[in-house]
């Protein structure tokens, strides 16, 4: 199966629980019907992007990354590599290249959130579909050249320093949490 088969695989099967997600869902899945290269920094109307949220739950905490060329604090991510075989791979390998921390484990379910955003051209949109990733008691940090700084914020403090769409994916991600120790 291919990455872009992946994609589509995991958009059919993805459930958001809200009106925006399901279509964002469904926008995924027109551009990826309509751009075969629709995974690809290549794609001049856009490409898919994966990110992993880095969790640590058991001290209620957040990694997040303050990025190189944004000069935001964000969620680990970026573009498709075409050594990835899946977009969870992808989000893994992000979250694992940008934050140093090795054994990140993706939380069960699939994808938490999707966040369409436009950058700057050549290319006009990101369609991220973020993950999220836990860390293991006592994981260790380790800044990447793509970063600025790494940073453990509180959830409290999240709203303070990052935009509403990390909050949003913190959000959805203390849900999935919190469903899952039910």
């Amino acid at each position: 199966m291919s990455l872009h088969d992946d994609a589509v695989a995991v958009l059919d099967g993805y459930d958001g629980g809200d009106a925006g997600q399901a279509e964002l869902r469904l926008a995924y899945l027109d551009h990826l019907a309509g751009h075969p290269d629709g995974m690809w920094k290549a794609c001049g109307a856009g490409h898919l992007t994966a990110s992993a949220l880095v969790i640590d739950p058991e001290r209620g905490r957040v990694l997040l990354t303050l990025h190189r060329k944004l000069r935001m604090w964000l969620q680990m991510g970026g573009h498709c590599e075409p050594e990835d075989t899946t977009l969870a791979a992808a989000a893994l390998r992000e979250a694992t290249e940008e934050s140093g921390i090795p054994g990140l484990t993706l939380l069960p379910g699939g994808p938490v959130r999707l966040d369409r955003h436009p950058i700057p051209a050549p290319c006009h949109w990101h369609l991220d579909v973020q993950y999220a990733a836990t860390a293991s008691p006592g994981a260790v940090e380790r800044i990447s050249g793509e970063s600025l700084d790494l940073r453990w914020f509180p959830y409290e403090e999240v709203a303070g320093v990052a935009d509403t769409s990390v909050v949003r994916l913190l959000e959805s991600t203390r849900a999935r949490l919190e469903h899952a120790t039910l």
